[in-house]
């Protein structure tokens, strides 16, 4: 998106991505209000939604099966766990490409292994191609940013206790179109949600005390999986049995840990964060791609308006409009984790009686109880019309 509006204003961009390819891999995103509105800005709207999930909302479910609590998905923006704008992260992320491919330079199989900001740019240090220099960089990867190290050593990830893998699994012909969620004790959920591309894309999440998880090999935590979740039931058997499945090797395992990134300031230098890199609202605030968005729009009208020589004015500039919709975003209900992922069967009694509830017509004002179930005061911000006229000669990765 960055990219996008950078090379409107005239900008040359490059766009660096240590894969050999763009990735496939990826669950469900959801885009909504003021990232909607980027959306339709960018034309690419209608693209959007023309391949989407075709998720119809989400099911809570006990051990058998049986509807517990279930909410629709509406038209529109109104508030609810799944959004009419519903994509694949790696759809979303093929179509941004497609609209930039022309005009951005792409990098593939490569990464940044070191950043030396100065007066006039940064010179960017490659693990594999020839050093270049840059008016500007901008970090945009996910919360464990390996970039953002290079020039915020001390950033810190702002725990949340909770652990989350994503896999993708064979489709069964009971698969309905719906997000189901289930709930074992000891803190764990799973959960399916259905996809536009023929299979099914499960989550296994829980919590614990214990740290490092992200950084272990892949059969190191499929054992961890395997183990947490034996005696899950529900779906578990089937899920862990889908660990081992070869055939689904083009969208691995990922297990992440669940966090939010909460800096003082957004840029260093010349080198400024966008997205989870940082202002990651984290999983539960269901916030995590709209505010990626808004922030690249964001930061693409600063940089364009004030220009290479102001960049301190630019990411000034940037930091002010968007803070107060990103600290909005990160404010998760009172009690989470913990209200979502209860540890006993009382716990989880609780939880389905205030989601049965919360279903229910007069119960509707109860959806913030389950955190991310209800509308989100962070949705909205008043977008800057973005000024384009800066005449072609800046760069920026």
């Amino acid at each position: 998106m960055l990219a996008h509006w950078l090379a409107e204003a005239g900008w040359s961009t490059t766009v660096v991505e240590r894969y050999d390819g763009l990735r496939d891999a990826g669950h469900n995103i959801d885009v909504r209000g003021a990232a909607r509105e980027v959306l339709r800005r960018t034309g690419i709207e209608d693209e959007v939604l023309a391949h989407g999930t075709g998720e119809e909302g989400l099911r809570f479910e006990d051990e058998d099966g049986a509807t517990v609590a279930a909410f629709p998905a509406e038209p529109g923006d109104a508030g609810g766990p799944t959004a009419e704008a519903e994509i694949l992260r790696g759809e979303l992320a093929r179509i941004l490409y497609e609209r930039t491919a022309g005009r951005t330079e792409y990098v593939f199989g490569d990464e940044i292994t070191g950043l030396e900001p100065h007066d006039d740019g940064v010179d960017v240090t490659f693990r594999h191609g020839a050093g270049r220099s840059f008016d500007v960089v901008v970090v945009a990867e996910g919360l464990t940013s390996r970039t953002r190290a290079l020039v915020m050593p001390d950033a810190r990830i702002h725990d949340l206790g909770l652990y989350t893998a994503y896999l993708t699994i064979p489709r069964r012909p009971d698969d309905d179109r719906w997000w189901r969620w289930y709930n074992a004790p000891g803190g764990r959920t799973l959960g399916l949600r259905p996809d536009n591309v023929g299979t099914t894309r499960a989550l296994l999440t829980f919590t614990t005390g214990v740290r490092g998880l992200e950084e272990l090999g892949p059969d190191a935590q499929r054992l961890v999986l395997r183990r947490t979740f034996a005696d899950a039931g529900w779906q578990a058997p089937r899920i862990l049995e889908a660990l081992d499945d070869g055939a689904l090797d083009d969208a691995p395992l990922y297990l992440d840990l669940i966090g939010q990134m909460r800096l003082p300031r957004w840029h260093a230098g010349r080198v400024g964060l966008v997205g989870d890199a940082a202002y990651c609202p984290s999983l539960l605030s269901g916030m995590g791609t709209s505010c990626a968005l808004v922030g690249a729009y964001v930061l693409a009208g600063a940089l364009a308006e004030h220009g290479p020589d102001r960049v301190d004015e630019a990411f000034a500039a940037y930091e002010t409009r968007l803070r107060p919709y990103v600290e909005r975003a990160q404010k998760i209900a009172p009690g989470a984790p913990g209200l979502a992922h209860p540890r006993t069967r009382a716990g989880i009694t609780v939880l389905r009686r205030a989601a049965a509830l919360a279903g229910s017509g007069p119960g509707r004002a109860l959806t913030g109880v389950l955190g991310r179930l209800g509308s989100t005061p962070a949705a909205e911000l008043e977008l800057p019309d973005l000024w384009t006229g800066v005449p072609p000669g800046r760069t920026a990765a």
